[in-house]
């Protein structure tokens, strides 16, 4: 793979410019990262599940603001790998490897766009409904790769419809992105016959042409033309690792603001990653004897845990920079990183699984997941596939113009509802569902 087509500036869906627009000092990729910001998907984030329930009297991470962090984490990223690699490259790769910390940043910022309300048992609860549910009655009208789609409901593929997907009343290409950020998002280049066990793909079977499109553009190699599996835009590891990163660090610090983890137990999950470090155990024993607010003392190691995993990312993409750009690369980064660093890493896994994931009040939230989206899709779903009686017309008149579609293929009818139902909040949801079921009336606008 070659930097002059992976960062390509061309926008998704629209005509080439060859001079930018009078006035606007912004590069290409900056223009996306700004798009990103100011869009309504994005501004729903505030209110979508992280891990546990908001709002609360201790404010948790929502996704809106785990995507912020993501993104100034990809940020630094960027700019370490630029600089580890910088030597290694040509003067013209040279000029353009000076922005990948933005598009690396852009493509963070996006990464949770496409997942629904309910953190990630709303993923599972879309899937249930057509696995199991009465959406389960599409199988026969559609072919087996649309409906694995729909069975193995995945923000990451959602989140390509999202902003290149030309919505009933909108521009086309969507958001219009660079084909360099867009590529930069596609975690899994492949399609839902391709997901494994892990259920994970790049896109569904509507963004299918996009998607051979943006892999063509950016010249990534092909690397499975019997199974349709491409190579990861390099820039993806990144995102990858800056997400990994912080939730790894910040849910643990959630979980000690709550009590659900004691201070005392998050001080020595994050202390562990500089064991053997004398004079860095030293300099920070010093600080937490100057910070005593136990709050501070916790943020003081995350950052000093998210600096040491970020300098050991990029040091890994720098070692592997060769077998990356030629698609052979076949790992996470943090998978790659020193042993003792790595041992830290499981450590914190470990606890968070056992006691955090598990706890009580992150159930509750799945379980009203699959309760309330289980209900919404059931009664959206029927009123499109029957839309000609007098209850499925008031139901359909609830739904936004855009996701109203001409196309009366099951597979559409059905991608429409889910795009309604996965862009929901976590609080408009729950309204939606108790005005629905007669729980809460509402009169007047």
């Amino acid at each position: 793979m070659n930097w002059k087509a992976l960062l390509s500036t061309l926008r998704y869906g629209q005509p080439i410019k060859i001079n930018k627009e009078i006035g606007d000092i912004r590069s290409e990729f900056q223009r996306d990262y700004d798009r990103l910001i100011f869009s309504s998907p994005f501004r729903r984030l505030q209110n979508k599940t992280q891990v546990f329930p908001l709002p609360g009297s201790v404010f948790v991470h929502n996704r809106l603001t785990h995507s912020l962090e993501v993104a100034s984490v990809g940020r630094s990223l960027g700019n370490l790998v630029c600089e580890k690699i910088y030597s290694s490259l040509t003067e013209d790769e040279k000029i353009l490897v000076r922005e990948i910390d933005t598009v690396v940043a852009t493509a963070c910022l996006a990464h949770d766009l496409g997942n629904p309300p309910f953190g990630h048992s709303g993923e599972k609860a879309i899937s249930h409904f057509f696995a199991e549910g009465d959406g389960r009655k599409i199988k026969d009208l559609i072919s087996a790769v649309e409906y694995e789609d729909l069975v193995s409901f995945e923000g990451n593929a959602n989140l390509i419809r999202l902003l290149t997907h030309q919505f009933q009343g909108r521009r086309k290409g969507g958001y219009a992105l660079t084909h360099a950020s867009l590529g930069t998002m596609i975690k899994y280049p492949f399609d839902s016959s391709q997901s494994g066990a892990k259920k994970k793909f790049g896109y569904f079977q509507t963004e299918k042409e996009t998607f051979a499109e943006l892999m063509t553009a950016l010249e990534i190699p092909l690397l499975d033309s019997r199974k349709g599996i491409y190579a990861r835009h390099p820039l993806v590891y990144l995102v990858e690792a800056a997400d990994d990163i912080c939730y790894l660090v910040m849910d643990l610090e959630d979980a000690q603001k709550l009590g659900i983890l004691s201070l005392e137990t998050v001080m020595q999950l994050f202390m562990n990653f500089f064991a053997g470090d004398n004079e860095r155990e030293t300099k920070i024993g010093q600080t937490l004897i100057e910070v005593t607010d136990p709050n501070e003392q916790i943020a003081f190691l995350r950052a000093m845990v998210i600096g040491k995993l970020v300098n050991a990312a990029a040091e890994v993409f720098a070692q592997n920079y060769e077998s990356i750009m030629d698609g052979s690369f076949e790992s996470k980064l943090l998978k790659l990183i020193e042993p003792t660093l790595a041992s830290s890493m499981k450590k914190c896994e470990e606890i968070s699984v056992k006691q955090v994931y598990r706890h009580s009040s992150v159930v509750k939230i799945e379980i009203s997941g699959y309760n309330i989206l289980g209900a919404l899709l059931k009664e959206f779903y029927y009123a499109i596939m029957n839309p000609s009686e007098d209850y499925t017309q008031k139901i359909l008149s609830l739904m936004p113009g855009q996701y109203h579609i001409q196309e009366k293929h099951p597979y559409l009818l059905a991608r429409s509802v889910t795009d309604f139902v996965s862009g929901m909040t976590d609080v408009y949801a729950v309204d939606m569902y108790k005005q629905i079921k007669g729980l809460e009336l509402r009169y007047g606008v």
